[in-house]
């Protein structure tokens, strides 16, 4: 067994467990090793499940033994976000107390697909309350901390907030997390991590924890893109084969590749070291044939406008609050409460209008994305705060606002997105270089994203360590 048998491509490792060179238990041990001497400090999950982690291990090394195979996952380390069910685990959704039994603690679609392929769930990682925010902030349970700052205590994104730090831990090859509006990216980007967000649609959210039944979207985190390609595919229910689709990134190159770049909404008011960074990258992808194409899409300001407005997000998760959950509402996290008791105040007419314009908005913005393959930007324009900058509700909402910002408008306008690290900011944070795609658009994407990394290098080789795993 190598001595670490979670550094490797995850695309290694799913070959080395059928050529039984590791076993799953060894792969689950080692990881629950890494949460051992991480976890206390880093506060990934809100429920940490060794032993049931152990007990899959056992069955599909099991399976392998008897030359059956489950699946691509079969034997993979996950963590899940706390607002899937999943039989046999308390579901929180970041709120102060277990939501009830039926229907949170039964399989959704997606947390089923791990099951049947003997995919080891290692446990539930903390979130924003609800996921309705993009800071981590959760004054119930606490935020994780970020371990790129071993000096202060810094936000790793949300509202998916222990799920990139769950990969960088190495207690879990791929994470689970979901994206209304930037969820999945926004801490794949602050953690170093590789983070899709699929077309609605693509994925089912049934058995998720709704914030926006308009817009919410399943996602995944990992630490390459090449282990986000893999995830896809082994979870799509396209069932494309993951070692196909990762060949065939492999395969191509960047020549052609249209890249729309410089629409200033995306790439205006970064903080240092930014801009730069991911153009930097950028630039990288151009000297290998990749093709600049001046772009601006109207529609995503326009979209911004909607999300700036209040958008959809905190009437549609007061609505569901108010059917299904109403005792929660006098409990709700502090940062958070205002705004979706406020919510309250939003007529049928306003609230009906907001859907038509973001209807007509993606269809406008549909036929401009033909003149290029994917956009690049910046995943983000700002720094991880501290923490103790978003620790109240006004601090909390003006922050968010400008984390959102380079990410909501690809949910208002339907598309899908990938996020990939490619340096450190002038704070020594990482930086995410985001390719948005048009819808359905998800296996062109990864190709072009598994391009990218090669021509790049993967989260590893452009940003080290984080000082805080270094000792």
């Amino acid at each position: 067994m190598p001595d670490d048998p979670l550094s490797r491509p995850l695309i290694e490792i799913a070959r080395d467990l059928r050529e039984r060179t590791v076993t799953a238990r060894e792969l689950v041990e080692a990881a629950i090793t890494r949460h051992e001497r991480f976890g206390e400090r880093l506060h990934a999950y809100s429920f940490w499940a060794p032993e049931q982690a152990r007990a899959v291990a056992e069955a599909a090394d099991a399976a392998f033994a008897a030359g059956v195979s489950a699946g691509p996952l079969q034997g993979l380390p996950v963590s899940i976000k706390d607002l899937f069910a999943a039989a046999g685990y308390p579901c929180f959704a970041g709120s102060s107390r277990p939501l009830p039994a039926e229907p949170w603690e039964r399989d959704g679609p997606l947390v089923a697909t791990v099951r049947r392929q003997l995919g080891v769930i290692t446990g539930k990682t903390h979130m924003v309350e609800f996921a309705f925010g993009g800071t981590g902030q959760n004054s119930h349970h606490g935020a994780p901390y970020n371990p790129w700052d071993a000096a202060a205590h810094r936000s790793v994104g949300g509202s998916s907030s222990g799920a990139g730090v769950s990969l960088l831990e190495g207690s879990a090859l791929l994470a689970f997390g979901s994206d209304t509006a930037g969820s999945v990216r926004i801490p794949a980007c602050m953690t170093g991590n590789a983070g899709l967000k699929v077309t609605i649609g693509r994925w089912s959210t049934e058995g998720v924890v709704p914030l926006s039944f308009t817009f919410d979207t399943p996602g995944l985190l990992a630490r390459s893109v090449c282990d986000l390609a893999f995830g896809f595919a082994a979870l799509d229910p396209a069932r494309i084969d993951p070692f196909a689709l990762i060949a065939q990134g492999t395969a191509r190159d960047l020549g052609g590749v249209r890249i729309g770049i410089g629409d200033p909404f995306l790439w205006r008011d970064c903080d240092a070291g930014i801009a730069e960074t991911v153009q930097e990258a950028v630039d990288v992808l151009l000297r290998a044939d990749a093709i600049a194409r001046d772009f601006t899409l109207p529609e995503a300001v326009a979209a911004h406008d909607v999300f700036l407005a209040g958008g959809l997000s905190a009437i549609e998760l007061r609505s569901f609050l108010d059917r299904e959950l109403p005792e929660w509402l006098d409990q709700l996290d502090p940062v958070i409460a205002p705004t979706v008791r406020n919510a309250e105040n939003l007529s049928a007419r306003e609230y009906l209008a907001r859907v038509a314009r973001l209807a007509n908005l993606a269809r406008a913005a549909a036929p401009r994305l033909d003149a290029v393959d994917v956009v690049a930007s910046p995943t983000l324009c700002l720094t991880p705060p501290l923490m103790a900058d978003v620790a109240d509700a006004d601090s909390h909402l003006r922050v968010n606002r400008r984390i959102v910002r380079n990410t909501a408008w690809v949910n208002y306008l339907g598309l899908c997105a990938i996020t990939m690290p490619v340096g450190r900011d002038r704070a020594g944070m990482p930086v995410g270089l985001q390719l948005t795609a048009p819808a359905g658009a998800e296996e062109k994407l990864l190709t072009i994203a598994l391009a990218a990394e090669r021509a790049l290098g993967t989260g590893t080789d452009r940003l080290g360590t984080p000082p805080m795993l270094a000792s």
